[in-house]
């Protein structure tokens, strides 16, 4: 009797704490009366407040990382992936992570409304530890269908590629509170870290084996900060280019990778 609560309780928590992401994450769009998250804090985290803002229209991921994160919650909720299947192992480590991930998510949300950037920072920056984390479960334990592995890596991986985009987005718009947004060789800066996010990525496109999710998710994300630097007040020819420029080597090199790790592993990974 006691396993089989167990057997029951972690999935549910999980179940519920993706829930509740999702439930802050409508409010955090404006409905019901929300404050939408470009407005929240003063516009800190607005497409034109810092020169490392993706546009708008990049945010537009979060639909499909909370889709996926729905339906990973149904998925690892079912009796094949909670016990007596190959997928059982898999996600028991994976849950206690994603619930975290879907609490730190949450959190987040509700400090950017209460306008503490300071706060968010921190939060985003656990998030990101934590998606890396998970990244190493999946990395080291196999999947055999594509459902599974396009609710745990495919998810997982857009959810990872998109917070390492955002912590960097979230980190200018703190530094901004100081009154810190363009300095003498501003443009310059942005360049370096912009090479470092995609020296980061294309490091984890070689840990994964060529996961494509993140890459798609980073990739997504810059060539968004590249368009948001085409007018404005932070309007930069140099960012643009170099954003495309590492968006596209993001995805060239994650590609290359993938192709050659599915000669010598053909698992199933997004």
């Amino acid at each position: 009797m006691q396993q089989k609560v167990h057997s029951w309780f972690i999935p549910m928590l999980t179940m519920l704490a993706v829930f509740a992401a999702i439930g802050l994450a409508v409010l955090g769009s404006g409905a019901f009366g929300g404050t939408p998250i470009n407005q929240a804090a003063d516009g800190a985290l607005s497409a034109d407040a810092t020169p490392l803002a993706p546009a708008g229209p990049a945010f537009s991921i979060w639909s499909i990382i909370y889709a996926g994160l729905l339906g990973y919650a149904i998925y690892q909720l079912l009796p094949a992936q909670r016990q007596g299947s190959r997928h059982a192992e898999r996600h028991g480590q994976l849950r206690p992570w994603a619930a975290l991930s879907a609490v730190l998510n949450a959190v987040w949300i509700a400090v950017v409304q209460a306008g503490v950037l300071w706060a968010s920072v921190l939060i985003i920056l656990g998030l990101l530890v934590v998606l890396v984390r998970m990244v190493m479960i999946l990395r080291k334990t196999r999947t055999h269908t594509k459902t599974d592995a396009l609710l745990t890596d495919g998810t997982f991986g857009l959810y990872l590629g998109w917070v390492c985009v955002a912590t960097t987005a979230n980190i200018a718009a703190w530094i901004a509170t100081f009154g810190v947004r363009t300095f003498p060789g501003w443009q310059w800066a942005g360049v370096v870290i912009i090479a470092v996010v995609m020296i980061i990525s294309v490091g984890l496109a070689v840990y994964s084996r060529g996961r494509i999710a993140p890459a798609l998710a980073i990739s997504w994300g810059l060539t968004w900060l590249a368009v948001a630097r085409l007018e404005g007040q932070f309007e930069s020819p140099i960012i643009v280019w170099a954003a495309l420029l590492a968006a596209a080597v993001v995805l060239v090199a994650t590609v290359v990778i993938r192709m050659t790790s599915l000669r010598s592993d053909a698992r199933t990974t997004w």
